[in-house]
């Protein structure tokens, strides 16, 4: 097995619908730009309230992805 060294960093997601499009939505868009994603972590999880009903939810996360061999 091969030893791996990660970086991790945060994300905040939203989504009108539900803490996991939160989390897709913020994964998908870091996708763009990072490469050898491999783990998250729900760091905290909030929601948007607007004339008492939920608007929205914010999901922070950790990411990790492995680093790259030079």
């Amino acid at each position: 097995m091969t030893d791996h060294v990660y970086k991790s960093i945060e994300l905040t997601g939203s989504s009108q619908t539900t803490i996991e499009d939160a989390v897709k939505n913020a994964i998908s868009k870091a996708s763009k730009t990072l490469r050898n994603l491999r783990w998250f972590q729900i760091v905290e999880t909030r929601g948007h309230i607007d004339e008492g009903k939920v608007n929205y939810w914010q999901v922070t996360l950790k990411v990790g992805f492995t680093l790259e061999d030079e």
